[in-house]
């Protein structure tokens, strides 16, 4: 019986400097052989630079510009920076025994993002949970994970909230299925104390809520929950979805559907007043 390796996972970032050094390599009318001679590699090094499963190092990135006739500063800088972003570790690293590989990814670009759009149907976003709820929705959606998976989860979801308060936070426009407020999650006083967190994070400058009513009738996004990040240069442009299995990413222009499907839902939405009176409403009735 032989058994296979698993693939490594290839990051969103390191796939999009392997796509950068392919398509300079291929406006250069280069091989993978030519680059592979150039740096004193084999060619399957070069492959895994451009896959993104290796990604390119600092000083060959440096050989590969100048290679590829780069001599725009911006380009560079760009191009280097994305390199820099591909190596560096962030806090979620230690967390990694008990994270999916694309939830690394996931964390990673909100911690970059200058803007997230949110639609959410059935639970309230990470980023809004209180560590109550959160427990809750942890335990019941990993129903066969140990007390100290639940308690490192809980932690990786209470420490990804601080990216709302640091100096130059994302702008979080957040679109609520009117059901996210009336499905109680934990109990009435767990509940009531999330809507009025909810309400609470509704005050500050850089976090809208809208509530998608039921009143509003069937909608453009049957098929549920979706985030869009608007990226800084080098990004792109992120669509994302979460299935049972794992998680769907989309990269700009492709993901233009979904773009055009957060405004169709942002206009079904009663304003953001009228939402958060009928938020306050709610949590009055838990009392």
């Amino acid at each position: 019986m032989i058994t296979m390796a698993a693939p490594r996972w290839v990051t969103l970032r390191a796939q999009w400097l392997g796509q950068q050094l392919r398509q300079l390599r291929e406006a250069n009318g280069l091989l993978v052989k030519d680059v592979a001679e150039y740096l004193e590699r084999d060619p399957g090094t070069v492959s895994r630079y451009e896959t993104g499963v290796y990604p390119v190092r600092h000083p060959e990135l440096l050989k590969l510009l100048d290679l590829y006739g780069v001599s725009d500063e911006h380009r560079r800088y760009t191009l280097l920076k994305l390199s820099e972003e591909v190596w560096q570790k962030g806090w979620w690293d230690g967390y990694a025994p008990d994270l999916a590989d694309w939830f690394s990814d996931y964390i990673w670009l909100e911690s970059r993002a200058d803007a997230i759009q949110m639609f959410d149907n059935v639970l309230m976003p990470g980023l809004l949970q209180t560590e109550d709820y959160g427990r809750t929705a942890i335990t019941t959606a990993s129903w066969d994970g140990t007390p100290e998976y639940v308690r490192r989860m809980l932690e990786v979801r209470m420490t990804r909230k601080a990216v709302l308060a640091q100096p130059e936070p994302p702008h979080l426009t957040v679109i609520l299925d009117e059901a996210v407020l009336r499905r109680p999650v934990g109990g009435p006083a767990i509940f009531a104390a999330q809507l009025r967190h909810v309400l609470d994070c509704a005050a500050r400058p850089n976090i809208e809520v809208r509530v998608l009513p039921f009143s509003a009738g069937v909608h453009p996004s049957p098929t549920g929950a979706f985030k869009i990040f608007t990226m800084p240069d080098p990004f792109p442009l992120i669509a994302h979805a979460e299935t049972p299995q794992g998680s769907v990413y989309i990269e700009s222009p492709n993901c233009t559907r979904l773009v055009e499907t957060y405004d169709r839902l942002q206009a079904l939405t009663i304003d953001p007043d009228e939402s958060t009176r009928l938020i306050s409403s709610l949590a009055e009735e838990l009392q």
